[in-house]
Order: structure tokens, then C-alpha cells, then sequence
């Protein structure tokens, strides 16, 4: 499994390409949002001969949804979200004309994820484990064999996911993290959002929002 991580638009998210040696490929959080950003994205799928199978968000927040529209456009793919996102993708297009931002929404066919349901791509399964707090429906994806987490907004390097917005929960978000994130080893990687991998055993020791 290889991940390829993107630092798109204005809020400086991470969009990530995951693939393996069969070139089949998901695309998580599309966060793209002008032709530059598309194009780069486009052509780095055109150059490896990726084969993209499935559109997933962690969560339907403005900066995460914003290349949804383009993926779709471009791939032919519908999108994965679980169904108590489905008012924040509603809200989008109210959030980014609030911040002046040009976006095209998603109009096509949603498909609700669950937790403890897998992800299928190529030779590789990821695990959807349900992580509210940020959001209400926000969802991460593990790989066991690979020992990786897409952690989304939920936790950062020395850092957790803000939970000021329409359905957040700062309770909820350091149960997420305790109960869903933190179980796994301390050599798993996570793979945020926002900012630079991290560790479970980084974060466990040093992450001053869990001690």
C-alpha cells in the first residue's frame, strides 16, 4: 500500500490517493478547489495509472469536500460518506460562499458507509471505525496489515480536531480518540487531515489535549 498525501486549498487539507501494486486506488477527502489543484491530482492518477474505485470523505466539512464535484466529473465515481454527514455536505455551499470560496457541490448519488464495514481496493482492506467529535458522522479507515490510520479531523500531531463547529462535541472527540484511535499500537501511523503524520506512541506521550 502506498499513500499519496496532497495539501490542497485555503485551510491546508490533506487529500489522500491510496493505492497498491494492482494500481487500484481510492481517493479520500478531495479537498482540490481550482484547476492547478485539479490538474495536479489528475495527472499524478493520469502517471502511475492508477485505476480510482471509490470517492470517501472522513467527514463533510467545507475544506474536505470541495474536489467531490471533480472527482465525480472526472471519474465517474459516487460518493462514500456516513449519512450523519449528510447535513454538513448540505451546508457546504453556504460555507464557502461565507468565506468568498468558489465551489461546485456534489449532486450525485450518496452511498452511506457504517462502522465496522471494510473498504475493498485492489489487495488491500481498510477498516471503518466510527470517530464523531469533530463531527457527528465523522469515520476513519485503518489498515491492520499495514499498521496506518486516516484519522481525518479527529487527531493530530500534538493536536485533536476543533469541535466549535455545528455538531461538534469535545466529549465525544477524546472518547473517539481514546476509545477508537488510541487502541491501536503504538507503531501504527496516522495519517491526519491537516499537518505532518504522526504516531500512536507520539501521541499517546507527548499530545497535550490527551493528557
Amino acid at each position: 500500500m502506498t499513500i499519496k498525501k496532497f495539501t490542497f486549498n485555503e485551510f491546508q487539507e490533506n487529500t489522500y490517493i491510496i493505492y497498491d501494486q494492482t494500481k487500484e486506488c481510492i481517493i479520500v477527502d478531495p479537498g482540490c478547489n481550482n484547476k492547478k489543484e485539479e490538474e495536479n491530482l489528475f495527472n499524478f492518477i493520469k502517471n502511475k495509472n492508477l485505476k480510482p474505485k471509490k470517492l470517501i470523505n472522513t467527514h463533510c466539512h467545507i475544506d474536505h469536500v470541495f474536489g467531490n464535484h471533480f472527482i465525480n466529473k472526472t471519474f465517474a465515481l459516487e460518493l462514500h460518506i456516513h449519512k450523519k454527514e449528510k447535513e454538513n455536505l448540505d451546508l457546504a455551499k453556504k460555507y464557502s460562499e461565507m468565506y468568498g470560496i468558489e465551489y461546485t457541490p456534489y449532486t450525485q448519488k450518496l452511498n452511506f458507509i457504517k462502522e465496522n464495514e471494510k473498504i475493498y481496493f485492489g489487495k488491500n482492506i481498510l477498516d471503518i471505525i466510527f470517530t464523531p467529535g469533530h463531527s457527528p458522522g465523522h469515520v476513519s479507515f485503518v489498515s491492520n496489515e499495514k499498521k496506518i490510520i486516516i484519522s481525518g479531523d479527529v487527531l493530530f500531531r500534538d493536536s485533536i480536531g476543533r469541535t466549535d463547529l455545528p455538531g461538534g462535541d469535545h466529549d465525544t472527540l477524546i472518547k473517539s480518540i481514546k476509545t477508537s484511535i488510541l487502541k491501536y499500537p503504538d507503531e501504527y501511523t496516522v495519517f491526519p487531515g491537516h499537518g505532518p503524520e504522526t504516531k500512536i506512541a507520539y501521541e499517546r506521550k507527548y499530545n497535550p489535549f490527551l493528557n
